[in-house]
């Protein structure tokens, strides 16, 4: 069997048993930066630019023939929209830096795109999105 094929089984045990959440959580989480690169996820210091109530990232590698192309996707949800309203490209480009500053494998990637998502909380339908695109080079 692989390891992805048992870490469900991990996971249910270790949920089954009295121990703590958040201590199983961080222990994951440490497990996938260790395994992925050191800051691959998203800092403190990221969610707290904009205010963000959730952040995920998302690698991808694709070759088609010659070309090689490799993204770092990082989604930023709900930030604050006060301090969201001006300079949205700015605040995409720091963003970026500082990811790129955290996450040890970075240069393994050739472009950045930082997506902003904001959710109507009235209606969950009403969605806006966007998004900023950087050659990780430039940082």
């Amino acid at each position: 069997m692989r390891i992805y094929q048992l870490l469900p089984l991990f996971f249910l045990i270790l949920w089954s048993c009295s121990c703590a959440p958040e201590k199983i959580a961080e222990f994951a989480f440490n497990g996938m930066e260790g395994f992925l690169g050191e800051g691959f996820l998203p800092s403190e210091e990221i969610r707290g630019l904009g205010k963000f109530e959730s952040t995920s990232v998302t690698l991808s590698k694709s070759t088609d023939g010659d070309t090689e192309e490799s993204i770092i996707f990082l989604k930023l949800q709900n930030g604050d929209p006060q301090l969201m309203a001006d300079q949205r490209e700015q605040l995409a480009r720091n963003c970026a830096e500082l990811y790129l500053r955290d996450f040890e494998n970075a240069n393994e990637y050739t472009k950045i795109t930082i997506q902003f998502v904001q959710t109507d909380s009235y209606n969950p339908e009403n969605i806006s999105v966007e998004e900023y695109t950087f050659e990780v080079k430039d940082f």
